[in-house]
C-alpha cells in the first residue's frame, strides 16, 4: 500500500488538512493578508465564529491553485501556489495573533479547542518575517514542483530516455532483474539532490514558524496535535512499535531467505539487511509486489489481483479498438489507448465507491466524476503521488492519481476515499473542525475498508477465482495482506525520527543522508546496495519530505485501522476469527462507521475512539490477533534461521529521544 494522503500538505496540518481547510483572502494574490478589522468588544465565541466564516470563503482559492501547482506543474502555476500560501500562512498569524487577548479568559470548551486549533493550523508553521514567510512558501512550491515533474534520464542526442517514477517504479514493480531494478532505484533517487539546499533552508524557516509560535521546533509542533503532550507521542508510538516488532522480525527474516534464494550472494547486505532496490517498491514500504517471491503456496489458490486488474483493461482496449479502423495511425491508437485507461480507472473507483455505498453511505457527487484526475495527463508533468481533495469543505472532492490496472492502485483507490467519506461526512461541522480526529485516524478510514476486502469479497467482486478453504489458502490471504500492513509499520515511523531530528538540531546538513539511511537499518532492517554518501539527499525522494507531510500518521492508522476493523466487525456481528471478516453490505456497521467520520475533530480523538471501539486508548493487540495464523506459521518456517540484523553502529541515530529509541535489533547467529 503507499500510504499517501498530501492534501494540501504545503500549508496545513492535522487539524485542518484532511479536511483541506485552505485559506486565501481576494482573488488579487499580491496581498499577503486578509485587511480584517477585529471588533474591540469581540468575545472569543464570536471570534471563533468570525473565523469559521471567513475560512469557508477563503478556502476555495487556496485550494485550487494548489490543485493547478499538481496537475499542471509550471512556474505559473507554481507562482499562484506559493502567494496564495503565503497569503493564507499570514492570514494565520493574524489571527493567532487576534487570539491572544483571550487567554485566561472563560469561553465555551468548544471554542478553546478550536483556538487551540488555530495554533496548531499548519505543518508548516508560519514565520512572522513577512519576507521569511513569502522565502518560506516560495521553497515549498518549487521543491514539490521539482518531485512532481522529477525524471531519471539517460543517453544524449538522440539517443536520450527518460523515464519518470510510474515508469520506474513498474520495474521494481515487475522485473526481477537485479541490475534493471538497481539502475531504476538509483535513477529515482538522483532527482533529490537539488532539493538539498532548499530543504536545509526550508528547516530552518518552519523552526522560526514554531518558535514563533511558542514551539521549540517544528517537530515539537507536530507533536502536539494528538490531544496529549508533545513530548508523551514518541513514548506512545514506541510502545505500540513494541507490540508489533515481534511480527514484523519474523515477515523480515522469511523475506530475506526468499531473497537469499532468488537473488544468491546478493540478496542481503551485511548485516543481515534487506537490499532496498529489490523490495518491490521505492521506498521499501510496501512488499506486495514481491508476490511471486514470497507466495507461500503457490497451487493453493490464485490472489493475482493485478492480473485480473490488467486483463479488465485488455479487454477494454480491445473492444475500442475492434470499433476503429484497422488501419488507424500512431496517433489515433495513443488517443484510444488513452480513453481505454480512463475508463478503466473510472470502473476501479466506481467498484471502489460501491463497497462504501454498500454501508449505506452516499454515492459520489457528480463532481467528483468530471473534476478528479484519474489518470496521468499525455499533455503535461503532474504530481502522481495519490491525494484526495476537499476543494470548498461543501461537497466539491475529488482525487488525483496516475491510475494504472494493478492491485496497489486499486487498494489505494479504497483507501483514497476513505477521506473522501470522511470530507463528506463532517462538512458539517464548523470548518476548524473538518479533519480527523487525529491525522492517524484520517489515514486509517480508507484502510479499514481495505481490511475488509477478503479473498470472498474479492471472489464477489470477480478479481480471483474460487477460493479454496484451507491452511494454505488462509496463509497466502494473510501473507498478502501482511506484505502491505506490517512492511509498513517500521517505514511508518522512520520518517518523521529522521525529520523530528532535523528539526531539532540532533541530524545537522552535513548529516542528512548518514542519519537517512541509519534509521532504515535501525527500524526496517534495509539499506542500499552501495554506499550513499552526503552527495546524495535519498529522503527527498518520498513525496512527504519535499510536500513537508508529517508522517507519523501513516504509523498510527496502521494500528488504529485494526481497532476500527475489529469493532466495525463486531457491529455487523461477525462471530468468527477475525481475519475472515468483511462487513461489505452491513448497514449497521456503517451506521456506526459513520457516526464516527461525523464528529470529525470537534472532540478528544480518545472520545471519539471509545464512541467506536469502547476503548479509549491506542492498541496494537487487534493487529495480532489479525495476523495470529501468519506468525506461528513465520515462526515454523524461520525455525533454524539466522534472523534478525545487525544495523551498523551509526544507525543509533540521535534523531529520537531516548525513550524512543527501540531496542537493539536481535544480531544475526551462526
Amino acid at each position: 500500500m503507499i500510504h499517501r494522503h498530501a492534501l494540501l500538505a504545503l500549508a496545513v496540518a492535522a487539524s485542518l488538512t484532511l479536511a483541506g481547510c485552505n485559506r486565501t483572502a481576494s482573488p488579487d494574490a499580491g496581498t499577503t493578508a486578509t485587511d480584517t478589522t477585529t471588533p474591540g468588544d469581540e468575545t472569543a465565541d464570536q471570534f471563533i465564529a468570525r473565523v469559521n466564516e471567513e475560512l469557508r470563503a477563503l478556502m476555495p482559492e487556496l485550494t485550487a491553485s494548489q490543485w493547478l501547482s499538481a496537475t499542471y506543474i509550471n512556474d505559473d502555476s507554481q507562482l499562484l501556489a506559493a502567494k496564495y500560501n503565503e497569503r493564507y500562512l499570514a492570514q494565520l498569524n493574524e489571527w493567532i495573533e487576534q487570539a491572544r487577548r483571550f487567554e485566561g479568559q472563560q469561553m465555551t470548551p468548544e471554542t478553546a479547542r478550536a483556538i487551540n486549533l488555530l495554533k496548531l493550523g499548519a505543518a508548516m508553521p508560519p514565520p512572522r518575517d513577512p519576507e521569511h514567510l513569502a522565502e518560506l512558501t516560495k521553497i515549498a512550491s518549487k521543491m514539490e514542483g521539482t518531485y512532481g515533474a522529477g525524471q531519471y534520464c539517460t543517453g544524449e542526442g538522440e539517443a536520450r530516455s527518460c523515464r519518470q517514477l510510474g515508469e520506474l517504479e513498474d520495474v521494481l514493480r515487475s522485473s526481477r532483474d537485479y541490475d534493471a531494478q538497481l539502475d531504476a532505484w538509483q535513477g529515482w533517487h538522483t532527482i533529490a539532490q537539488p532539493m538539498r539546499a532548499d530543504y536545509t533552508r526550508f528547516v530552518e524557516l518552519v523552526n522560526e514558524g514554531a518558535r514563533d509560535l511558542g514551539f521549540a521546533d517544528a517537530g515539537e509542533a507536530w507533536r502536539s496535535g494528538y490531544d496529549m503532550p508533545p513530548a508523551e507521542l514518541a513514548a506512545e508510538t514506541d510502545r505500540l512499535w513494541g507490540q508489533v516488532k515481534p511480527l514484523y522480525e519474523q515477515l523480515h527474516c522469511y523475506t530475506r531467505a526468499r531473497l537469499d534464494a532468488r537473488y544468491p550472494g546478493r540478496g542481503t547486505v551485511d548485516g543481515g539487511l534487506l537490499p532496498a532496490h529489490l523490495m518491490g517498491n521505492m521506498w521499501q514500504q510496501d512488499w506486495g509486489n514481491l508476490w511471486d517471491i514470497l507466495q507461500p503456496y503457490p497451487a493453493a489458490g490464485s490472489l493475482d489481483v493485478t492480473g485480473a486488474l490488467e486483463k479488465n483493461y485488455q479487454t477494454l482496449l480491445n473492444e475500442r479498438m475492434v470499433r476503429e479502423n484497422a488501419l488507424i495511425d500512431s496517433d489515433r491508437r495513443a488517443d484510444v489507448a488513452h480513453a481505454a485507461k480512463l475508463e478503466n480507472a473510472k470502473r476501479m473507483n466506481q467498484r471502489a465507491e460501491d463497497f462504501y455505498v454498500s454501508l449505506g453511505m452516499p454515492k459520489l457527487p457528480e463532481s467528483f466524476w468530471t473534476k478528479t484526475q484519474f489518470i496521468k495527463p499525455r499533455d503535461r508533468d503532474v504530481v502522481c503521488h495519490a491525494s484526495a481533495w476537499d476543494m470548498n469543505m461543501a461537497g466539491d472532492v475529488r482525487t488525483k492519481m496516475c491510475t494504472k490496472p494493478n492491485e496497489e492502485d486499486f487498494t489505494t483507490i479504497y483507501h483514497e476515499l476513505g477521506h473522501i467519506y470522511y470530507d463528506l461526512a463532517y462538512n458539517s461541522q464548523p470548518p476548524l473542525f473538518q479533519g480527523g480526529a487525529h491525522d492517524g485516524f484520517h489515514e486509517a478510514i480508507g484502510d479499514t475498508v481495505v481490511l475488509a476486502m477478503t479473498p470472498q469479497y474479492l471472489q464477489t467482486i470477480g478479481l480471483v477465482g474460487e477460493q479454496q478453504q484451507t491452511q494454505e489458502s488462509l496463509v497466502n490471504s494473510q501473507m498478502r495482506m501482511a506484505l502491505a500492513k506490517v512492511s509498513f509499520l517500521p517505514f511508518g515511523l522512520m520518517i518523521d525520527r529522521w525529520r523530528w531530528g532535523v528539526f531539532d538540531g540532533s541530524i545537522t546538513p552535513d548529516n542528512y543522508n548518514a542519519a537517512w539511511w541509519s534509521l532504515k537499518a535501525q527500524y526496517q532492517g534495509a539499506a542500499p546496495p552501495s554506499p550513499r554518501g552526503e552527495e546524495f539527499f535519498d529522503a527527498g525522494a518520498k513525496y512527504h519530505v519535499p510536500g513537508n507531510t508529517p508522517y507519523t500518521r501513516y504509523f498510527l492508522s496502521h494500528v488504529l485501522q485494526f481497532q476500527f476493523y475489529k469493532a466495525l466487525c463486531d457491529a455487523a456481528g461477525h462471530t468468527g476469527p477475525l481475519y475472515e471478516c468483511s462487513f461489505y453490505g452491513n448497514k449497521a456497521a456503517g451506521e456506526k462507521f459513520w457516526a464516527m467520520l461525523q464528529k470529525g475533530n470537534s472532540q478528544p480523538w480518545q472520545q471519539t475512539l471509545k464512541e467506536l471501539t469502547g476503548e479509549e486508548r491506542m492498541d496494537a493487540a487487534p493487529v495480532l490477533e489479525y495476523f495470529a495464523p501468519l506468525q506461528a506459521w513465520l515462526a515454523q518456517q524461520n525455525e533454524g534461521r539466522t534472523c534478525g540484523w545487525t544495523a551498523p553502529a551509526a544507525a543509533q541515530s540521535p534523531a529520537a529521544p531516548a525513550a524512543s529509541q527501540p531496542a537493539a535489533e536481535t544480531p544475526p547467529r551462526g
